[in-house]
């Protein structure tokens, strides 16, 4: 706990940028040329800066296409699944003999 003399209630850490995910302010997230105050910083997701629109847009390109893979991957292990899985047991196996169901 901070001493009496504290000016603050609470006692304030820094946090580990690293850690939590965070960009720094400093360079741009894609190219890493650093960024300057004197010229727009591009923003993507809240924090994460970029130099220019085009580095933005490239990174946005590559998320997209992440998401698009991950999406597809998923969508085919489900279906490898439902495959070694078949039909559901409480379903019956039905057949049709001359158009009248029967149950197997």
């Amino acid at each position: 706990m901070p001493s009496s003399a504290s000016s603050s209630f609470f006692h304030i850490v820094p946090l580990d940028r690293g850690a939590t995910g965070s960009h720094a302010m400093d360079a741009c997230y894609l190219c890493r040329k650093p960024l300057s105050t004197n010229f727009d910083i591009f923003m993507y997701r809240g924090d994460t800066p970029f130099c220019s629109e085009e580095c933005r847009s490239v990174q946005m390109d590559m998320d997209e296409a992440r998401q698009r893979i991950k999406t597809n991957i998923l969508k085919e292990r489900a279906a490898r699944n439902e495959q070694r899985r078949g039909p559901p047991a409480s379903e019956p196996n039905v057949n049709c003999a001359a158009n009248v169901p029967v149950a197997s």
